[in-house]
């Protein structure tokens, strides 16, 4: 895991890139502090930066790797898995590699397979890699967008890059600027795919690479699509009536993919929560290891949203060292709270990005820069409320009606905490997702509730500029129907939310961005596309089995779980909202003091001093816990959108 700057130029590159280079390096350092190297080929507009935080080949990993004629250049954010595999055909073949890292199978595995060479690549990763020979680049993003990569396109004749948003605002070149239709997609917390919160900035899609190419003084830039989340079409599931075929091939592909992640050189810890994901990988982690697995553990100061004491029996179970981290009003509001925002980058609508900031940092300071985590099991297994009841709604047209009913009351009362953020307590309707989907997925309509909430708060020339803006319809615009076409309701809806709120939200300030705040490598087990691909295979009544979520993961792994937690309903890992506690009230005003008062907002100028003070008072004066829920997520995104106009523009 490290941090990866550059750019790409159709023109030779002014004399200033190296220094300015070493500042966007600078930005990053959080990412790797290990080392900060840099490789220019100036007539050739070549300019690569890396900046390293050592977990495979410690002394001789150094980046950028070259190939061993000097052919191939590359930087690497990530890892690749089975790397010394690899490398050990490639040899066999005839290929030398001047390092041990995992790093510089990319390189080989190019000049074998050409651009096929993604179908090898295994495991979490964004890098850049050029061609001398052919005077061409690639910039490759994983699967699933664990790592970020983030494009800048000058004036069509250079292409900058950067693993966040701050290595290319440390470029001259490039200005500061909130972008007014992100400002609104952030405010109803669903960011459409591959936007970022900045002007003419934007994420590589998941999946995907670029080739660029130089056509005079201009480039040609191709994007290409290298995998995707492919479910079969709806009847051709493996195996409809094989329960325990799905069990197995689960329970194998899981164990193969924790146990990867185990490869470093150095130590592997694991996050421990009290759900099914993160306890299964710690079981599987222990079976695996010659010594007690360190397991991190997140607690909170309110018994409603702690699970600490089912993560507490698991570890107790496999005889774990258990470090635990409690956090209470003081510890997720105040700097923490703006340092969070800073390296996310984007806006949150719960705390619990805060926590996990602080967690990584626990495991900077125990001595781990390591942790297998339990990201993407929700995602491939329909673990979240909203698959449920859309395959309620959708998906089980077989089962009596009533029996659907007393599915979805029983939903509708084991969320009720979360109602408003997680769930919707009214149906929602868009044409766009209808059209492409066949409903609008239940993920998404809590977030039309906030947006009904957040477009009134707009100042009068911004909201004339985006009157006719639709953010839903542009969200559904950049997702293909086609992929959808034909699949069961349950695939159609995991499908929509592993494009929108996985990559921008879950693996972002759930993820890679307050974990690597901290120089500490996240490894999310359940993403390895062997596991996922084989979790498209399994029926969409394997994955819900009447009432019960991740069922085929329960069977897989109930083994190594308590019973408490085999038999419990999917509990939302989410912070207890500042409305909880006065504690926390009282911190959360003094954010709105600094960031959220009239002239903030008016430096700003995407949202209406008036209309904010408005929402203030209703937030203060409602009663109403649905409300309340809906207002503090609506809260965070207006206190993270001005701490991002304060901290970069």
């Amino acid at each position: 895991m490290c941090g990866i700057a550059g750019s790409f130029s159709a023109r030779p590159l002014p004399d200033n890139r190296e220094p300015i280079l070493h500042e966007q390096l600078q930005a990053i350092l959080h990412r790797g502090p290990d080392a900060q190297t840099t490789w220019l080929e100036r007539n050739k507009g070549v300019a690569f930066g890396h900046t390293r935080l050592s977990i495979n080949d410690l002394e001789g990993g150094v980046q950028p790797i070259r190939s061993h004629d000097d052919r191939f250049v590359s930087t690497v954010n990530g890892e690749f898995y089975d790397f010394k595999f690899h490398r050990s055909v490639l040899m066999a073949e005839g290929q030398r590699f001047r390092t041990k890292s995992d790093s510089e199978i990319a390189l080989g595995l190019y000049r074998k397979h050409g651009l096929d060479f993604t179908r090898y690549l295994r495991g979490e990763f964004a890098f850049s890699l050029y061609d001398q020979e052919k005077d061409e680049l690639l910039l490759i993003r994983d699967r699933w967008g664990i790592r970020p990569l983030f494009i800048h396109v000058q004036d069509d004749h250079t292409i900058h890059w950067g693993s966040e948003v701050k290595a290319l605002l440390a470029h001259p070149d490039i200005p500061a600027e909130l972008d007014e239709k992100a400002a609104l997609h952030q405010l109803m917390q669903t960011i459409a795919p591959g936007m970022s919160a900045f002007r003419n900035i934007e994420s590589l899609s998941p999946g995907h690479l670029l080739r660029i190419r130089k056509n005079g003084d201009r480039l040609s830039i191709e994007k290409i699509r290298y995998w995707d989340l492919d479910f079969p079409e709806e009847g051709g599931h493996d195996h409809p009536d094989d329960e325990n075929h799905h069990v197995e091939r689960v329970r194998e592909e899981l164990t193969r993919a924790v146990v990867h992640r185990l490869e470093a050189d150095v130590p592997v810890g694991c996050y421990l929560s009290g759900g099914i994901d993160s306890c299964c990988i710690l079981g599987l982690a222990t079976g695996a290891m010659q010594s007690p697995v360190k397991a991190f553990t997140i607690a909170f100061d309110n018994v409603d949203y702690d699970e600490s004491s089912i993560a507490k029996e698991m570890a107790a179970s496999m005889n774990a060292d258990q470090e635990m981290i409690t956090l209470a009003a003081d510890d997720l509001y105040g700097q923490n709270y703006i340092d969070t925002v800073w390296h996310a980058e984007r806006t949150f609508y719960n705390t619990l990005g805060v926590a996990k900031n602080l967690m990584s940092k626990r495991v900077w300071d125990c001595g781990y820069r390591c942790v297998v985590t339990g990201e993407g099991s929700d995602e491939i297994f329909a673990g979240y409320p909203g698959f449920k009841r859309d395959m309620f709604l959708h998906g089980i047209d077989h089962e009596p009606e009533h029996i659907r009913a007393e599915y979805q009351a029983a939903l509708e009362k084991t969320n009720q905490l979360f109602k408003g953020a997680i769930l919707s307590e009214n149906e929602r309707h868009h044409p766009a997702f209808d059209a492409i989907c066949g409903f609008t997925p239940s993920w998404l309509q809590p977030w039309m509730e906030t947006l009904d909430l957040a477009r009134p708060l707009l100042a009068d020339d911004v909201a004339r500029e985006l009157a006719d803006y639709d953010p839903i319809e542009e969200i559904a615009s950049r997702i293909d129907g086609s992929m959808m076409a034909g699949r069961h309701p349950l695939d159609r809806a995991q499908y929509t939310w592993a494009k929108c709120q996985l990559e921008g939200q879950i693996l972002n300030w759930g993820g890679d961005r307050v974990d690597m705040a901290n120089s500490m490598e996240s490894r999310p087990a359940f993403l390895d596309h062997h596991l996922a691909e084989a979790a498209f295979k399994v029926p969409p009544h394997y994955r819900i089995k009447g009432n019960i979520e991740k069922y085929v993961l329960r069977e897989a792994v109930k083994g190594v779980l308590p019973e408490v937690l085999y038999k419990r309903e999917k509990f939302a890992f989410m912070a207890p909202p500042a409305h909880t506690d006065e504690k926390k009230k009282a911190r959360v005003r003094e954010l709105i003091h600094s960031f959220l008062n009239r002239d903030a907002v008016s430096r700003c100028g995407i949202l209406s001093p008036d209309r904010v003070e408005g929402f203030l008072r209703d937030y203060d004066a409602d009663t109403d816990p649905t409300s309340l829920v809906r207002k503090d997520a609506l809260l965070n995104h207006l206190l993270g959108l001005h701490i991002l106009h304060d901290k970069f523009c």
